[in-house]
């Protein structure tokens, strides 16, 4: 699909992590920091952060629904188990707070700012829970009107069930929104089953596409937004 002879938008949708927030660099560092704390062990952070993801997004699809603080946690002491490293209780503490105070992308706000200006309503759904991105969210310069959690719909993505209850929420349907995106494995997969319209802001990170979808605009960071837009007349 292409945006081209769509019609504008009246809602941005936005994941957080990846798109607005820096989470990768974040959680790195936050990983670091819990494996000082562990004596001894040789393991790189960018070892655990890969075991960890794995765990965590296996929890996320594994019922019943549980917080994201309670799926990070678990997730970290999995990954710390695998690597024959201790899990202290204070870890997954110091990674839910980690991730609270990530800053945003040094473009975002300028970016996110001029879309209020011209008329777009704002909208994050994401992965976690409503007290971890609140800090994240005071960082936006208040620009955000909306912010739907996994929290409040009882899913995770991949899942639809995560969007189809923020566009309930919205009271839009697929066409009123285009959702814009860092993350192709959890966002791609619920634009292509679901049509909605979908930018994907390719930050280098080596994250690829699915196989089996294309996003309708791929761009390097956020701060084309609004060039790309006014080029389709909106």
């Amino acid at each position: 699909m292409s945006l081209e002879n769509t019609r504008r938008p009246v809602w941005l949708t936005f994941d957080c992590y990846g798109t607005l927030i820096q989470w990768d660099e974040g959680l790195l560092a936050a990983v670091g920091d819990i494996l000082r704390t562990k004596p001894g062990n040789e393991v790189e952070p960018a070892k655990l952060l890969e075991i960890y993801d794995r765990h965590e997004h296996a929890l996320e699809q594994t019922g019943p629904h549980r917080s994201f603080r309670r799926v990070a946690g678990d997730g970290l002491r999995l990954a710390l188990e695998e690597l024959g490293l201790r899990s202290d209780e204070g870890d997954a503490g110091v990674l839910t707070s980690r991730i609270s105070a990530m800053p945003p992308f040094p473009e975002v706000v300028g970016t996110l700012r001029q879309l209020k200006e011209r008329g777009y309503r704002l909208c994050i759904v994401s992965n976690t829970d409503d007290d971890i991105i609140a800090g994240n969210v005071a960082q936006l310069g208040g620009q955000i009107d909306r912010v739907i959690t996994a929290q409040q719909a009882g899913a995770y993505k991949p899942a639809r069930r995560l969007f189809d209850y923020a566009h309930e929420q919205l009271g839009v349907t697929k066409d009123d929104v285009v959702h814009i995106c860092a993350s192709p494995h959890l966002d791609h997969a619920a634009a292509r089953d679901m049509g909605f319209r979908c930018v994907w802001i390719d930050r280098g990170t080596g994250r690829g596409v699915l196989p089996n979808y294309t996003p309708d605009a791929t761009l390097a960071t956020l701060d084309r937004v609004p060039a790309l837009f006014a080029e389709l007349g909106w």
